[in-house]
């Protein structure tokens, strides 16, 4: 069995140790997913795996003919090549096999009687049956249509950011190495590509090692789970949901040993307050071990997470309003005549494929850019916090403390209460320690995390976030929509992320392209699996189609049970209304009763789903009762 393992291994930036002593194995199945907050090194233990950096000191142990595959989050492609040559352009053995095959068949055109260059094809032929090559450059054409490129000729440099990082996913999925490590795959792919993306590997025969934030594609293709804290790596067996639950017990059990440590402290409080008259080496003992644990708990304090809810500005009735507005770029339609309430209290998810102006909408809500005519209207009372894609331009030489107090020295909670810029950046994960720390010293994804704060500490009552889940860890998107849970005013995203979108958006905004737009009432998910539903019927011209299929199909005629259930339906449909409504004014009543409480709350919930079967019902009976 094929492995790699990694032994003691320790790196650090500058004054920064970000693992030291980490030992972890990946063996041949292993679908490993790594996370942890941005800044503690997971791209970093990423390219000392991949062999692109060195680690300080440690062991890597791998067999010689044990072949990688790195995606990095940047990747770096030359803008000369064609889409095709720049996916043929790796150093796995096939590609350099069929680089060196062509340009032999180049050679053979130009002198078909060379006897040296007939017998190199020859050998050259047998190495690719060998390898399997035949197969790899139809299998790159199909990776890159279900990646959405088709156009293979293009030049690299003529492609956005977005298509470049598609061309370098394409580029190592084929070359089917012994392990795959991916940084942040799914940044930038809709979901018609991240769900080919992840039943792609889950087919893989080779192990994995992925970074990403899109927890619903770590849990679908991931058996183990590494999370790196305080310089430490942590392993888990199971997918994300298992790395969930387990981490959970895990913390519980350090929670239970805090509750000691936390006891042991008060009695050794209770001993210094008393004082000790004769410090023998007994008493200094206990005086040492006071301190340390003192120290300890201060330690455990500064890491544990502050939970409030903040108080926004006061937001009126009225909130944004689209009348009659059209905006075309060029010869794309993004709107037509298109009329729009947003209301208080709104959850709106934002969606569409690339280029149906997603963001265009997001400008147009925050005054960025105007509409071509028609009008959007914002009310008075109205704040806006808007989350780009590329953060504002930050003064690199000023300390996150400093950066965050340009906004506000303190914030307030919706229970009255003051909560200071530090604690604020400990709850987005900033430990006491590095709160001076220079911004010009915070990785990527650090730097986002506070552009995030800054504007959340403007006390907003309207969120406007363009792809919020890109470059920010799994961490920061729990504490996020912990937030966003709490927050009173309206959210209006834009995101590809199923879990984020499902987490935070009540309705959905579908850009189809063109002009025409969608509004829909619901999750991402169930929205996401209604589209699946879908069957495109292709057309066919009377000479193709079959001849029963020309026949009028026989009109459907209701049974005597569906009859006799069609008749009775509308009563049920208003009696389950009815008391479900009772059952709201009855709780309202309900005080301290919890037993109460609970029973009409699960009445309620029966009812609700049985009158989402009745609607169903209702909506199949009509349909045949009309025929």
């Amino acid at each position: 069995m094929k492995m790699i393992s990694l032994e003691n291994i320790y790196k650090s930036y500058g004054e920064k140790d970000l693992f030291s002593g980490i030992d972890f194995t990946i063996a041949e199945k292993d679908r490993a997913g790594l996370i942890g907050v941005n800044g503690t090194g997971k791209s970093s233990l990423l390219k000392i795996v991949a062999g692109v950096d060195l680690p300080d000191s440690g062991h890597i142990t791998a067999p010689k003919d044990y072949s990688i595959a790195y995606l990095s989050q940047e990747p770096e492609l030359n803008p000369d090549l064609s889409v095709l040559e720049q996916v043929f352009a790796g150093d796995a053995p096939v590609l350099k096999l069929l680089r060196e095959y062509e340009e032999t068949l180049l050679k053979l055109n130009e002198n078909p009687q060379d006897q040296n260059v007939q017998e190199r094809l020859f050998q050259q032929q047998k190495q690719m049956d060998a390898l399997n090559a035949w197969e790899t450059s139809t299998n790159a054409k199909t990776v890159l249509t279900k990646l959405g490129i088709e156009d293979f000729n293009k030049a690299v440099g003529e492609l956005s950011g977005g298509l470049k990082k598609r061309v370098a996913l394409a580029q190592v999925l084929i070359q089917s190495p012994d392990l795959l490590i991916l940084d942040e795959p799914t940044n930038h792919l809709d979901y018609e590509s991240v769900k080919w993306l992840e039943d792609y590997l889950s087919k893989y025969q080779g192990a994995l090692l992925i970074v990403t934030h899109d927890r619903y594609f770590l849990d679908a293709v991931t058996n183990r789970m590494f999370e790196l804290e305080g310089g430490k790596l942590y392993a888990y067996k199971g997918n994300y949901a298992a790395f969930l639950e387990a981490k959970a017990l895990r913390e519980e059990n350090e929670q239970a040993v805090i509750e000691k440590q936390k006891n042991l402290y008060r009695r050794e409080l209770e001993w210094i307050r008393r004082g000790a008259k004769a410090r023998t080496t007994k008493q200094k003992a206990r005086i040492q071990r006071f301190d340390k644990l003192d120290d300890e708990l201060s330690s455990v304090k500064a890491n544990e997470r502050l939970d409030m809810s903040l108080q926004g500005s006061r937001l009126g009735k009225q909130v944004f309003e689209f009348e009659n507005v059209n905006k075309t770029y060029g010869e794309k339609t993004i709107m037509n005549s298109y009329d729009l309430l947003i209301k208080p209290g709104d959850r709106i998810g934002i969606i569409g494929r690339n280029g149906t102006g997603k963001s265009t909408f997001l400008n147009m809500l925050a005054g960025n850019i105007a509409p071509d005519t028609g009008e959007v209207q914002v009310g008075q009372t109205v704040k806006i916090a808007y989350y780009t894609q590329e953060s504002e331009d930050m003064d690199e030489n000023k300390r996150m403390i400093e950066y965050l107090k340009e906004t506000a020295q303190v914030v307030e909670t919706s229970d009255g209460k003051t909560i200071s810029a530090a604690q604020m950046l400990e709850r987005f994960l900033f430990p006491p320690y590095s709160h001076g720390t220079p911004i010009r010293k915070l990785s990527g994804g650090e730097k986002r995390r506070l552009y995030l704060l800054k504007i959340l500490m403007s006390e907003p009552n309207v969120l406007l976030l363009d792809e919020p889940t890109n470059n920010l860890d799994t961490q920061t998107l729990t504490v996020l929509e912990d937030y966003l849970d709490d927050f009173s005013g309206v959210v209006i995203t834009v995101s590809h992320d199923r879990y984020f979108l499902d987490k935070v958006a009540e309705q959905l905004i579908v850009l189809r392209g063109n002009g025409v737009i969608e509004s829909i009432y619901g999750n991402y998910s169930d929205y996401l699996e209604k589209e699946n539903q879908k069957q495109p019927v292709k057309e066919k011209s009377d000479s193709e189609k079959p001849k029963q299929q020309q026949e009028k199909p026989k009109k459907k005629k209701m049974t005597f049970k569906e009859t006799k259930e069609w008749e009775e339906i509308d009563g049920k449909i208003e009696a389950a209304e009815a008391r479900i409504e009772e059952i709201a004014a009855e709780l309202a009543k309900t005080g301290s009763d919890f037993e109460k409480a609970q029973s009409l709350t699960q009445e309620s919930d029966d009812l609700n789903q049985q009158l989402e079967y009745l609607i169903e019902r209702w909506s199949y009976l009509s349909e045949i009762a009309d025929q």
